[in-house]
């Protein structure tokens, strides 16, 4: 049995993916709306007794743009850091702001 609610999320998890591919930054952040309103339109809704193995396979789809994102995250953060940029604002491992900022000068004069 389908669900409209888990259609939507499969929907902009796909765009989501899509986006990250493209490296389209404005159809990432659509995406990324539309993926947390469908999330919370299917926490809302009751679902069939067979939707668990599809919830699970858009729990795997999730990670896995996860993990693109962080990867176009990295390469961003090398790409700034190459240039002698730092990150404005970073965390650490408790949540807390980071403040062991690394620069690197890019000539000296």
């Amino acid at each position: 049995m389908s669900s409209p609610a888990l259609d939507a999320l499969e929907a902009a998890l796909k765009a989501e993916r899509d986006a990250l591919n493209g490296q389209d930054v404005e159809a990432l952040l659509r995406s990324t709306e539309a993926k947390m309103q469908a999330l919370r339109v299917a926490e809302a809704s009751v679902m069939p007794a067979d939707a668990s193995e599809r919830v699970s396979a858009l729990a795997v789809y999730n990670r896995e743009n996860g993990l693109l994102l962080a990867r176009r995250r990295r390469a961003v953060a090398f790409a700034l850091r190459q240039l002698g940029r730092t990150e404005s604002v970073g965390y650490d491992t408790r949540g807390n702001r980071a403040h062991n900022a690394y620069t690197r000068s890019i000539a000296v004069a």
